[in-house]
């Protein structure tokens, strides 16, 4: 996966990387434990006559075993094809013929799921979600086809410079720990799972001590509850803590060149960042948007492409892996306009330290992320989305009313005071994928994992 404006899609974590909500006072969240021992987080709606669901367990990809990474993904990607009774056609005919929703993903450090149905078909679509976890079939025809989709598109990846940055960074920063291993997998991982792992890992990885549930829509929570019972109570109670697997502190700097024949370099960068409850992540979070996360009121897409006329986009933003909170930030550009890129990009990592942000572009950072904050959740699955986030980050059930608050709270003095501590030019490791002009690399690339 491109690391290239990753936050914006992953997930994954996704949901679980912007916590954005409604209005304050709009929502109404009930906590409600199940007789089964599952604790849910509902919010009721009765605008549109659905459920929506987001679901996930704490533990990702960062848990596959050595040799076999991807498996998190190949489960995620074969849990539903097929399970109970049904192979795979029949089961997915049915998520077809009544409009439900059933999606697995993995992250690094969660493996979740999305659920959507019509309530007139909600019965079957909650025993169909029980079936996936519960029951699924792994059947090897199944399997092995979507084996081949993954691996196409992984062989496709060789020649994308955006997911070879991704992957050399990630690499280049965390080495053999699992946080240096894609996401999704490594070819040769994905090759060297069998079905046997791919029938373990429900035993495994789900259970309801890691488990986090939001639900929104035209339901009660006495109605709701022993449906919740049916798909996730017969669940292990546990299957132990997530392992630690704390990452290596990353080597500052550093600059990695892959050469590629494209026309444009594509360059991604990364320094340490701020945990999500860190006292200081509102006042990070401000300070990055003011950095590279703005738009063209951004300072990184003013200097690189309003005044140099350099790129087309470039960008910073936080993203909060749970055990190595990272600033990213990037830019592709033609191979001769590389050089002064990166050179301007790291000027303003040290501008931001050293001089602070003004008290006109705090204003005008507070405006938009107080003010954009309910446009992001104009779904009920967004909504669902946000409650599991707010769960896994252990923000409170009262965080949507309280989000802008931090917000506001924020002074001028914490902004610089943190962009002090936090940002650090020579601390930016970074790979350049392309043949760009006058870019000298520090050493050699890391091995880009397939």
């Amino acid at each position: 996966m491109s690391i290239v404006r990753t936050a914006a899609s992953l997930s994954a974590l996704i949901g679980l990387l912007i916590l954005a909500a409604a209005p304050a006072k709009a929502v109404d969240i009930q906590e409600i434990t199940t007789p089964k021992g599952v604790t849910y987080w509902l919010v009721e709606d009765d605008t549109a006559d659905l459920v929506s669901m987001s679901f996930l367990f704490r533990g990702g990809s960062t848990l596959d075993p050595k040799g076999k990474e991807g498996l998190a993904e190949l489960v995620a990607s074969t849990i539903d094809e097929g399970a109970g009774e049904m192979p795979s056609q029949a089961f997915r005919r049915i998520l077809d013929d009544q409009s439900i929703t059933l999606s697995f993903s993995a992250g690094r450090d969660t493996f979740g799921g999305s659920f959507l149905t019509l309530n007139r078909y909600r019965d079957q679509a909650f025993e169909l979600l029980r079936l996936a976890l519960a029951e699924p079939r792994f059947d090897e025809d199944a399997v092995e086809r979507i084996r081949s989709q993954i691996l196409i598109g992984k062989s496709r990846e060789k020649t994308d410079p955006n997911s070879q940055a991704g992957k050399a960074l990630f690499k280049a920063l965390f080495g053999d720990h699992a946080y240096g291993a894609p996401g999704d997998g490594t070819s040769a991982g994905i090759s060297a799972i069998t079905l046997d792992d791919l029938n373990a890992f429900p035993g495994d990885r789900f259970a309801k001590d890691r488990l986090l549930i939001g639900v929104v829509g035209d339901i009660d929570g006495a109605t709701l509850t022993p449906l919740i019972d049916r798909a996730f109570g017969d669940l292990a109670d546990s299957v132990g803590p997530v392992p630690a697997t704390a990452p290596p502190t990353p080597e500052p700097g550093g600059l990695f060149v892959i050469d590629q024949d494209v026309p444009q370099s594509v360059a991604v960068m990364a320094q340490p960042g701020l945990g999500r409850l860190d006292e200081d992540y509102y006042a990070a979070y401000i300070a990055t948007y003011v950095l590279g996360g703005g738009g063209f009121e951004s300072r990184l897409v003013n200097e690189v492409r309003v005044k140099r006329g350099l790129a087309y986009s470039t960008y910073a933003y936080m993203l909060d892996l749970a055990d190595a909170p990272l600033i990213l930030s990037g830019v592709q550009t033609r191979n001769d306009g590389m050089a002064e890129s990166l050179s301007v990009i790291r000027e303003q990592f040290g501008a931001i330290r050293d001089a602070g942000v003004t008290e006109d572009e705090l204003t005008d950072a507070k405006t938009y992320l107080t003010g954009s904050y309910a446009l992001r959740f104009t779904t009920a699955g967004r909504i669902a989305r946000a409650l599991t986030g707010i769960q896994y980050y252990d923000l409170g059930m009262d965080y949507m009313d309280r989000r802008n608050g931090y917000i506001e709270a924020v002074t001028l003095e914490d902004v610089n005071r943190v962009a002090n501590r936090l940002f650090d030019p020579d601390a930016l490791t970074t790979v350049v994928v392309g043949r760009p002009s006058g870019v000298e690399a520090t050493g050699p690339a890391p091995e880009v994992p397939g």
